[in-house]
């Protein structure tokens, strides 16, 4: 009986880092939209970069790139998140 208590304890620990790493997650994103929403209401969509190329020109505004670099940032932690978590899970699992 005495051989369940440590399994179900890192059950538990585990399920209790999965959470805390999903509300990591969800505030690096909220965080990433607040501040790219942010970003496009202080900047006026007038100002930006210009590409020339022989067909076309493309201009692309401050603003756009603001969100862009917020939403890949999120993307970004989330992936290295759960890496993290995958990692630590496949060392959980081969200890045992």
């Amino acid at each position: 009986m005495s051989g369940l208590w440590p399994s179900l304890r890192m059950k538990h620990i585990m399920m209790a880092q999965t959470l805390q790493l999903a509300f990591r997650i969800a505030f690096v994103w909220a965080g990433g939209f607040l501040l790219a929403v942010a970003v496009r209401a202080m900047l006026p969509d007038q100002s930006g970069l210009t590409f020339s190329g022989r067909q076309a020109t493309v201009f692309l505004p401050y603003s756009r790139i603001g969100f862009w670099t917020c939403l890949l940032a999120a993307l970004t932690v989330t992936g290295l998140v759960v890496c993290r978590a995958m990692l630590a899970d496949f060392a959980a699992s081969s200890v045992r």
